[in-house]
């Protein structure tokens, strides 16, 4: 039985920590989609023009590479996202990828609308901006990063306005997404209501 779960949602929100609670819990492969086009990011930020070759020749290895959490290669990400030829490339990874496991958890913006629109759950990950705001500045700053809260926000705005106008796959809530508010639950509460979510649509997948 392959069972595939999608989580979007804008940064920050904390769709990560519930994809990769999920991916734990029910023993799924779990892809951060965020981490390919970090990936090409970096790579442009380094120079490299053909950058539908760099998506095209992407592989795990690509994202462990330590400067893709960095402000700098977050908002590259946002710009190359944009580019067809890179966006089509990608796809093409994420949904062998989907196809390569009998569980499988993707976190991103297009996962419930464009790479997996047929995923058996569906969530919408979201939170208000200045909690987002707050969260990301305590995650830079655990790695070592000082960055003023505003500056933070300011960021995250510019960064949804960008995902959700650009013309290839803009982060859109699917009409069958679960939506999941985020901005008053712990880490462990939110986690707990994502996988009660997917406990049950795999019960009823299961009958």
């Amino acid at each position: 039985m392959s069972f595939a779960v999608a989580v979007d949602g804008p940064a920050a929100a904390g769709k990560g920590t519930i994809a990769q609670a999920i991916a734990e819990h029910f023993d799924f492969q779990y892809l951060d989609t965020g981490l390919l086009y970090r990936a090409v990011g970096l790579a442009h930020l380094h120079g490299f023009k053909n950058l539908q070759k760099v998506a095209q020749k992407l592989d795990q290895q690509s994202l462990m590479h330590p400067m893709l959490r960095t402000p700098a290669v977050s908002k590259a990400a946002s710009e190359v996202a944009k580019i067809a030829e890179v966006r089509a490339a990608l796809v093409n990874f994420q949904r062998e990828f989907i196809k390569r496991s009998k569980g499988a958890v993707l976190d991103g913006r297009d996962i419930s609308t464009v790479i997996c629109p047929n995923a058996d759950v569906k969530l919408y990950v979201f939170a208000n901006q200045k909690i987002r705001a707050k969260r990301r500045q305590m995650e830079l700053k655990n790695r070592g990063i000082s960055v003023d809260l505003k500056k933070v926000q300011n960021d995250l705005r510019m960064r949804d306005d960008v995902d959700m106008k650009r013309v290839e796959a803009p982060l859109q809530i699917a009409s069958d997404s679960i939506r999941l508010d985020t901005s008053t639950l712990s880490v462990k509460a939110a986690n707990q209501q994502a996988i009660e979510i997917v406990n049950q649509k795999l019960n009823t997948k299961s009958i």
